[in-house]
């Protein structure tokens, strides 16, 4: 899948006028997009989500029983807001939605990337074509350990909608300054890590699931951070993701995935995009992409 992730870094990198933190669709997470929690207030919107989930690939050997080639194409808002009355505690709600059609992410694939490199183009058969939408709503308790600034994270949430429905639990720390007392090396470097357990539950897209979910992430990111309430912010975030699976073969058992992201983050702008190429796969959960805007930034560093 690494033709996917060269035609999406190179959209990023020539198409966007700059590159802002936001909690991640629920369906992404499963898609390997980074699943962080908000820290700071944030109001978000994000567009162009392309989570692709192809039923063949290349060779024509099909991932499960699912009959299906979809294309999510979702538009998603994302509010975080410390909450006064519980000190240390972070509420998000995150809404997402739009149609889902084959189209956008099958040119990507095929059209353009598959022909570049020579590949055979991934057959389509059956294809979604439907609205779908997606909510999801976490808790978050930020607090430090040893004498560390509160970057480490305890919390629950639950996402819902027309694809499936998840209750979660997540644990973990985000932008730890683990070589804070050499020089540039502290200012700069900083490392996350997320812990998830979930319960899945199907939906009218997704007709069968796992039983439960494990998720496993962690990233490294390299940014100005001692200087983000001063100057223009920027970040560029790499991220491994081990996921238990949330499809299922055709005996019930889970299927894992593996992906890869990265997040440029640049003023109020993030491009993302993930990639399952560490499965060396051309089916399932495949890519996606994201560009997201920060409005709250927008607000507090342009016009106010």
């Amino acid at each position: 899948m690494h033709r996917h992730w060269l035609i999406l870094l190179a959209l990023a990198l020539f198409g966007l006028p700059g590159l802002a933190l936001a909690e991640a669709p629920p369906q992404s997470v499963h898609w390997g997009a980074i699943a962080f929690p908000d820290h700071a207030p944030t109001l978000t919107l994000s567009t162009a989500v392309l989570d692709r989930f192809t039923e063949f690939d290349g060779a024509g050997k099909r991932y499960n029983d699912m009959h299906q080639t979809m294309g999510f194409n979702f538009f998603t808002v994302s509010w975080t807001k410390p909450l006064t009355q519980l000190p240390g505690w972070n509420l998000n709600l995150t809404a997402g939605g739009g149609p889902t059609r084959d189209g956008p992410s099958r040119f990507l694939q095929n059209d353009v990337v598959h022909k570049l490199r020579g590949f055979d183009p991934v057959p389509v058969g059956e294809k979604r074509d439907a609205n779908d939408f997606m909510l999801s709503g976490t808790m978050t308790r930020w607090f430090g350990i040893l004498g560390t600034s509160d970057v480490f994270f305890a919390g629950v949430g639950g996402a819902g909608g027309s694809l499936y429905y998840e209750p979660y639990v997540q644990a973990g720390f985000r932008r730890l300054a683990i070589l804070g007392v050499i020089p540039f090396l502290g200012d700069y470097l900083r490392v996350s890590a997320l812990g998830r357990y979930g319960r899945p539950f199907s939906g009218a897209a997704f007709h069968q699931v796992a039983p439960q979910s494990y998720l496993a992430q962690a990233s490294v990111g390299l940014g100005n951070y001692q200087h983000w309430k001063d100057s223009t912010p920027w970040e560029i975030e790499l991220a491994v993701t081990v996921d238990s699976g949330l499809f299922v073969d055709h005996r019930g058992d889970a299927l894992e995935e593996r992906f890869v992201s990265l997040a440029l983050r640049y003023s109020a702008f993030t491009f993302e995009t993930w990639n399952d190429l560490i499965n060396q796969k051309d089916y399932g959960p495949t890519f996606g992409a994201r560009l997201t805007l920060d409005l709250f930034y927008m607000y507090d560093r342009w016009f106010h």
